[in-house]
């Protein structure tokens, strides 16, 4: 995943852009950037931060970059902000993307003139690096921008810094987010909406799909007009957000309470407490109990301070091994207790099986799990949600394959177990059961949690979900 943040100030803008962008911190975990310009031209900054904290890493940088604009972004692959010399003159660029027709756009921007790309560690070619090369190929920068967001299959959110200003496009259906905020010396432009409440900005806009604008100390202005085609990430809500974020005016936390309450609404167990998977299962555990009654209650916790974040390791079985350290049990709450355990999703399923053996370790009676949102078919074509290479890590597709026999199962037939109502998703909910070994499983259904978002159906992405774009 990813985000960015950016400022245009009439005073030095350091501090704002330094902790906007830290905000961003729980969507990206590998890389972070940050670019300045003022009275000395552009100046620069990348690190890793697989290893320790945005804030640590870019301490020195704090205290000697110095401008009146500046953007920055926390990135989950690859080096950015980059710097850009072209017939455009110098300008920064950061992007929150997924290109799955990279491979395409590089071969028609070799047979249009393009040299070369600088590749990645893995042999990939950097996504903002093949933006700007596609933004490059027009004449002036908005039709660039326009140029990128049309050519790219997947999704694209653009911020791009030159001496004048910042030009800022969302991705054309609107997948991800874009606002701007407004305080009295300035702009700043956001992925997520809290990251500026604490810095003295106000809600200006909320760019809409496939909207380009120039942000500079005169002002914010229209460059290309909106799209009417909105399909943002339904899992915003459910998953990746943070709780004090908002999207097309709806919280994450809200959503999320109303999310459990619709769940509680259709459940027929009885456990002694309810729980949520720290921390992005809590929220839906309240509103699960108090839709029940059930109490909510806190069986483990997740020891954070100076912890590893559960995702930072590339190889998995490490991910695995130190989400499950993570976890520190509290006994009293768990012995001879019939737990309904809430988390936002099951992926693999995986992480969340050694969960409940470790509970069922720490004396539970009980353990019922209640992903809050619908089983997970398809990989994401549009967000940068797993970089795993095959739909067969996902534990649905695998129960699926066993129960009819074949890797090879024709969509038509996956449609079937999209349906709640239909045998085939009650077997497979079953297998899913008996291999994680939870004592029931009962999934959110696509409807209720669409529900609990409260925007049109049409304009929320469910791809992950039912495979429909």
């Amino acid at each position: 995943m990813g985000g960015f943040f950016g400022v245009v100030s009439k005073e030095d803008c350091m501090f704002d852009l330094f902790f906007g962008t830290d905000y961003h911190s729980h969507l990206g975990t590998r890389r972070a950037g940050l670019v300045v310009y003022g009275d000395k031209g552009f100046d620069r900054a990348i690190h890793n931060i697989e290893n320790s904290p945005f804030r640590t890493k870019f301490d020195k940088d704090f205290n000697k970059m110095h401008g009146h604009m500046g953007i920055g972004c926390i990135s989950d692959y690859e080096p950015q902000p980059l710097m850009v010399r072209s017939h455009h003159g110098t300008y920064a660029i950061t992007t929150v993307s997924k290109i799955n027709n990279a491979d395409e756009i590089v071969e028609s921007l070799f047979a249009n003139g393009n040299s070369h790309f600088l590749e990645m560690s893995g042999g990939d070619i950097n996504p903002t690096e093949l933006v700007a090369a596609m933004i490059n190929q027009k004449e002036n920068l908005i039709d660039g921008i326009n140029h990128a967001l049309d050519l790219v299959d997947g999704s694209l959110s653009i911020m791009l810094m030159t001496n004048k200003g910042i030009y800022v496009g969302r991705d054309k259906h609107g997948r991800t987010p874009v606002v701007i905020g407004k305080k009295e010396e300035g702009y700043c432009i956001t992925f997520e909406d809290f990251a500026y409440r604490n810095l003295g900005y106000d809600d200006y806009k909320e760019l809409a799909p496939g909207e380009i604008v120039v942000v500079t100390n005169e002002g914010v202005k229209t460059l290309m007009t909106a799209g009417k085609n909105m399909k943002i990430c339904t899992f915003l809500w459910v998953y990746y957000g943070y709780p004090s974020s908002s999207y097309e005016g709806i919280s994450v936390e809200q959503m999320r309470y109303n999310c459990g309450a619709r769940m509680a609404q259709r459940d027929n167990v009885k456990p002694d407490i309810v729980a949520g998977v720290p921390d992005s299962g809590l929220a839906h555990a309240i509103g699960y109990s108090n839709a029940s009654g059930i109490p909510f209650s806190r069986p483990f916790i997740k020891y954070t301070p100076t912890w590893s974040r559960s995702f930072m390791p590339t190889i998995q079985s490490k991910r695995e091994h130190i989400a499950k350290m993570k976890l520190i049990a509290v006994h009293d709450l768990i012995k001879d207790k019939s737990l309904l355990l809430i988390d936002d999703s099951i992926v693999r399923g995986t992480q969340l099986s050694e969960t409940t053996e470790f509970l069922y370790a720490s004396g539970a009676k009980e353990v019922h799990i209640r992903p809050a949102c619908p089983p997970i078919m398809y990989g994401c074509k549009y967000l940068n949600f797993s970089r795993s290479t095959s739909e067969m890590d996902l534990i649905s597709r695998r129960m699926i394959c066993k129960l009819e026999g074949t890797d090879d199962v024709s969509d038509e037939v996956l449609q079937e177990y999209t349906n709640p109502e239909s045998p085939k998703y009650d077997q497979m909910v079953e297998e899913i059961r008996k291999e994680l070994n939870f004592t029931s499983l009962r999934y959110n259904r696509l409807d209720d949690m669409l529900e609990a978002v409260g925007i049109p159906v049409e304009n929320l992405c469910t791809y992950c979900w039912d495979g429909k774009e």
